[in-house]
């Protein structure tokens, strides 16, 4: 192949014929045009896989261990905390995969006001839960603090929430809680939070389990279910398989403890959430799809660019032919020929489409309705390996579509590119 190289190299695209050039500049624009929403497409799809996860996976524990037998009665079955972390910290396999274990309590309410109301779900949280999500989505004050007794009221809102029934942070606000009989609780107003993810931000309000456990009537060690964190959640077999372990844990422990007569239950965050995830993955045939249809369109540009390259040196194919070369060797400089194109473009679609993907990244100039989407802008994630698989990818198939058309040199006669022209 050395001596096809040399001579691709040393020939130029075009002739002196403009009309020829332009269209061979239209098509390295087509091709650059595929790349650019090629690799807009990849990072636009990988940015909505993680913001989602992302939101998912802060705002539900990576996993719930909780009663088997909840919705059995009408305050839900309950955990106890200490048995939970006693399985948990009998084995150290499993332990030091958890960077958070807290216990929580979740119970229907009614946050009223004087002129409006509305029913949410309260989240009763410990002093070990992870508020780093929802620290860095804080829109006014601050999460709840565990210190003291005081500090049992206090409760988080999302800005939604805060803007229906018009409240502020350090407004005091009644909470109903309705079991046999009615409960009432006065919460201090401590943060207001915006997640865009409505699913959470208009349904929960997030405070102290202490206050549930006096509404309930429980013990400091006993909750609804304990949420755990692990430190690897970016594959999400990574907290199905710990699920499963510690599933074995709690249910050998429950079988080896006459008086634990409890079936604990372990369930991870992708389970949980399954809507979300079929969701993401449904995104895959999107850009499936996208890639497919660009491919298809530059394949076309390709082999047409071939054919261009070919019209313009069909006398210098019968001079090749007459000194003896191979329609082999003929075909491959054309190739190699076409490819200069195709380098040329997948350089500028690469810095175009890089440059456009870090301005968004970086800018936010592509909003969304978080209502339906889930965040208020394009996400991006430049993923680095993922963009160099494509342009391999590229560059591979390009070189197999123009395989098939490079046979058309076959045909030209040496005798026939005399009267060419």
């Amino acid at each position: 192949m050395k001596h096809e190289l040399f001579i691709a190299s040393r020939l130029k695209l075009g002739n002196k014929g403009e009309a020829n050039s332009r269209s061979l500049n239209v098509a390295g624009v087509g091709i650059i045009l595929a790349i650019i929403i090629m690799i807009l497409s990849v990072v636009i799809v990988l940015g909505f896989k993680k913001e989602i996860t992302s939101k998912v996976t802060s705002l539900d524990p990576h996993i719930k261990v909780y009663n088997g037998a909840i919705g059995l009665d009408n305050n839900f079955a309950v955990v106890d905390f200490n048995e939970i972390a006693n399985g948990i910290n009998s084995d150290p396999s499993i332990k030091k995969h958890f960077t958070s274990i807290s216990l929580i309590a979740e119970k229907p309410a009614i946050l009223k006001t004087d002129d409006n109301f509305k029913g949410l779900q309260f989240r009763g949280v410990d002093a070990n839960y992870d508020f780093s999500f929802l620290e860095r989505h804080l829109v006014k004050g601050r999460v709840p603090r565990f210190e003291s007794s005081d500090s049992t009221n206090e409760i988080i809102v999302s800005s939604i929430i805060a803007k229906q029934l018009m409240l502020d942070v350090n407004d005091r606000i009644f909470t109903y809680f309705i079991d046999d009989k009615v409960k009432v609780r006065k919460c201090n107003i401590v943060g207001i939070f915006n997640t865009d993810f409505d699913a959470f931000d208009k349904v929960f309000i997030v405070g102290n389990i202490a206050l549930l456990q006096s509404v309930n009537g429980w013990q400091t060690n006993i909750g609804n279910y304990v949420g755990i964190n692990i430190d690897n959640i970016s594959n999400l077999d990574n907290s199905e398989a710990t699920a499963y372990q510690l599933f074995s844990k709690l249910a050998q422990q429950s079988y080896n403890d006459p008086n634990n007569t409890t079936l604990y239950n372990v369930s991870n965050t992708k389970r949980n959430n399954l809507s979300y995830f079929t969701w993401l993955s449904m995104l895959d045939m999107n850009v499936i799809i996208i890639l497919t249809l660009m491919i298809i369109v530059s394949s076309f540009t390709l082999i047409s660019a071939l054919l261009m390259v070919v019209l313009e040196r069909i006398k210098m194919i019968g001079l090749f032919k007459a000194l003896g070369a191979t329609n082999t060797t003929i075909r491959h400089i054309f190739i190699f020929m076409t490819h200069k194109i195709i380098f040329k473009s997948m350089i500028i679609g690469n810095v175009l489409g890089i440059g456009l993907a870090l301005l968004q990244k970086h800018f936010h100039i592509l909003k969304l309705n978080p209502d339906a989407y889930y965040m208020n802008y394009v996400p991006i994630d430049i993923n680095i390996p993922a963009i160099i698989i494509l342009n391999i990818a590229i560059l591979v198939i390009s070189y197999i579509t123009l395989i098939g058309p490079s046979y058309i040199i076959s045909s030209i006669k040496p005798t026939s590119t005399m009267r060419f022209e």
